[in-house]
């Protein structure tokens, strides 16, 4: 979905006489062919998820083919879930459930309003906690696609990653959800980006695709690749030469982050999470420790015996890792921000998609202003 149709999306959902909303509208004829797309909207396979898949049974028929029909089997498991939730209402669509009349702009303003902590499982739309299994589902799949690109298909080490890149790109979009519910619940946030936020969200739940995560999620993957190869001087706990190969392997939009957002207390607190692998309340009892004992430096396998604690520094390039770690920083970041805790209140990806979010929308002002002129 390009950033024009995505647009389009975006003003019918904040059009509170929102009208029934054809599938058509948003893809061409080509992508059409290429995806299987649900009529409500979410999206099976993606045109190039769709030809990973074609590549590989191509593969597999010559080189495994006692492994196709298997693949089929699950290929066809993903698409029968797909059409499962495409029975409940779209949530671009104004719709009558039960009880009430529910339009997509309501429903962003219940996200918004909505201020309780906890698990909000039980308050969100039916669809999305489905499809949030359907991801997960599909994630899964193309983790085993690469492991069959790899053990069976006879494919090369850079055909073998390009599962592996689908597979952790997939990750970020469910990241992306819990990112965007972070951000509708920043006060601090001004409520038209809120607003934007939670239109995304909506975007991102009926399509379980998300053209902003396509653009934000190679950074972020990038960052992580770079941060897995760091060796961190715990000691010093600065993480400044750290944060500098970081930065000196990031494009564009990376640098201006680190330039206009770094020297924000959270964000530099946040920054140090993410680099260390270690708690904001871990690296200060580590500090204290270290200074105490005349211990200057120590490795990254000595943090856990320093502590008293199990520790899990060691990271590798699965994406389950990268998840995992996120999860633990989203919990601790959450529980500050309730206990008015000292600390990071949102985590380093919290504050980059929040970047990435007011920069387009600076641009998109910039461009009407241009237009209007001309």
């Amino acid at each position: 979905m390009d950033d024009v149709k995505r647009e389009e999306e975006l003003e019918k959902i904040r059009n509170s006489s929102f009208t029934s909303v054809s599938i058509d509208e948003f893809f061409d004829e080509d992508a059409k062919k290429e995806a299987e797309v649900i009529q409500t909207g979410i999206i099976v396979f993606t045109d190039h998820q769709q030809k990973l898949i074609d590549r590989l049974s191509s593969a597999l028929a010559k080189n495994a083919p006692d492994r196709v029909d298997r693949l089929q089997s699950r290929l066809n498991d993903i698409t029968d879930l797909a059409k499962a939730i495409a029975h409940f209402p779209s949530l671009l669509e104004r719709a009558n459930t039960t009880t009430s009349t529910r339009t997509p702009e309501a429903l962003v303003e219940t996200l918004i309003s909505y201020q309780e902590e906890g698990d909000t499982t039980l308050h969100m739309p039916s669809k999305a906690i489905l499809g949030k299994g359907f991801l997960v589902a599909k994630i899964h799949t193309f983790y085993s696609m690469s492991k069959l690109a790899k053990n069976y298909a006879q494919m090369s080490d850079k055909e073998v990653r390009e599962y592996s890149d689908e597979t952790v790109s997939m990750m970020f979009t469910l990241m992306a959800e819990d990112v965007y519910l972070n951000l509708i619940k920043d006060k601090n946030i001004s409520l038209d980006i809120r607003r934007e936020i939670a239109n995304s969200l909506i975007i991102l739940w009926e399509h379980r695709s998300d053209q902003s995560i396509n653009d934000i999620a190679p950074v972020l993957q990038s960052v992580w690749n770079a941060r897995r190869k760091l060796a961190p001087a715990f000691g010093t706990m600065m993480g400044t030469s750290e944060l500098l190969m970081v930065t000196m392997q990031m494009d564009d939009q990376w640098n201006a982050f680190i330039r206009e957002k770094l020297s924000m207390p959270d964000v530099s607190e946040a920054m140090e999470e993410f680099l260390f692998g270690v708690s904001h309340e871990q690296i200060l009892r580590l500090k204290a420790i270290l200074r105490d004992q005349g211990v200057k430096s120590i490795g990254r396998d000595e943090v856990s015996a320093y502590l008293g604690e199990r520790v899990k520094t060691d990271i590798n390039l699965d994406y389950r890792d990268f998840y995992l770690l996120y999860t633990v920083r989203r919990d601790n970041a959450r529980t500050r921000q309730r206990l008015h805790l000292p600390g990071p209140k949102n985590t380093l990806e919290d504050h980059f998609f929040k970047f990435i979010m007011e920069q387009n929308r600076e641009k998109q002002k910039n461009d009407t202003f241009a237009k209007e002129y001309l």
